[in-house]
């Protein structure tokens, strides 16, 4: 084990061994390269095309974006620890860490909720849309959510670091981890960061149930639409993002409910990974799978090349 710093922090991670390290800095290294490669190709695609303008497509590139950043702030340092046979990570590099996670958990609901309204707009109100969904209102709607998730990230990332620690600075966890952070305050300093979680689940709350409104009348409209083939499509559009959406709250809430031990076991581990890799990894494959305009342009960009 590394002499560690007392500026900085020790990420136990997965394992003390280091033939196990290597295989888990290899899986890692693998899912990122899905990640970065089907993230930027959805970026590059609906950038280029100009099939792909419309207001689903934009936001589908800020997800991805988002989802770049999501799993770039945390998997390469656990890649380089892991290969270097390193478990320190200094201060400012963890401040960093917890901001960028914060910022992109804060910011990833929202995104979704935002792309439900556009999902719920064209389905219950077809004639308005053009309206209601103009240039100016998706602009607006993405820097209100990155506002709005940064304002919350410096909130929790301020009430995290704002605490004293006691004894050393271990986190049982392969990245700089909130919990496992607010598990080395030398009492109950961090009623702040507590005040903080509550406030952004209860936002977080507020979006699940915007999502699940504007589901409920999409799904009931579809449902009437006297066309098999409108249906199709309308399903076909709606239910990747809504996978995705699943995912997204069904790994976090696991993550956020399960017992946090000092000692992780195999369970921990995979919640882990389904919560701060999986979202991002998949997210670009369940959005192109179904998706016949993207595997349309995807195909135009290779003939091309």
């Amino acid at each position: 084990m590394d002499n560690f710093n007392t500026s900085g922090f020790l990420l136990m991670g997965f394992s003390t061994k280091s033939e196990l390290e290597v295989f888990y800095a290899s899986v890692f290294f693998v899912l990122y390269l899905v990640a970065l490669t089907g993230n930027i190709l959805i970026i590059s695609i609906t950038s280029m095309d100009d099939s792909l303008n419309s207001p689903m497509y934009f936001f589908l590139k800020h997800l991805s974006f988002l989802d770049l950043c999501y799993i770039s702030g945390i998997v390469p340092k656990f890649i380089y620890n892991s290969l270097m046979q390193s478990r320190s990570i200094f201060f400012w590099e963890c401040v960093f860490q917890c901001f960028v996670f914060s910022v992109c958990a804060s910011v990833e609901l929202p995104m979704l909720t935002v792309m439900s309204y556009d999902h719920y707009v064209p389905i219950c109100l077809p004639l308005r849309y053009d309206i209601i969904m103009n240039v100016r209102t998706c602009i607006h709607g993405v820097v209100g959510v990155w506002v709005g998730g940064t304002i919350s990230g410096v909130m929790h990332t301020a009430a995290t670091f704002s605490i004293h620690f006691c004894g050393p600075r271990v986190i049982h966890q392969f990245f700089c981890d909130i919990p496992q952070i607010l598990k080395l305050s030398c009492s109950s300093e961090f009623k702040n960061e507590i005040n903080v979680t509550v406030f952004t689940f209860l936002l977080s709350f507020g979006c699940v149930i915007f999502i699940g409104f504007s589901y409920v009348h999409i799904f009931s409209t579809v449902l009437r639409m006297p066309s098999a083939e409108g249906r199709a499509k309308a399903f076909s559009t709606c239910l990747p993002h809504l996978v995705v959406v699943e995912l997204f709250i069904t790994t976090g809430t696991f993550e956020f409910l399960k017992p946090h031990s000092d000692t992780p076991t195999a369970l921990d581990i995979l919640l882990t990974i389904l919560y701060t890799v999986v979202p991002p990894t998949f997210n670009p494959m369940i959005y192109s799978l179904r998706n016949k305009v993207i595997k349309t342009a995807i195909r135009k960009v290779f003939q091309r090349k």
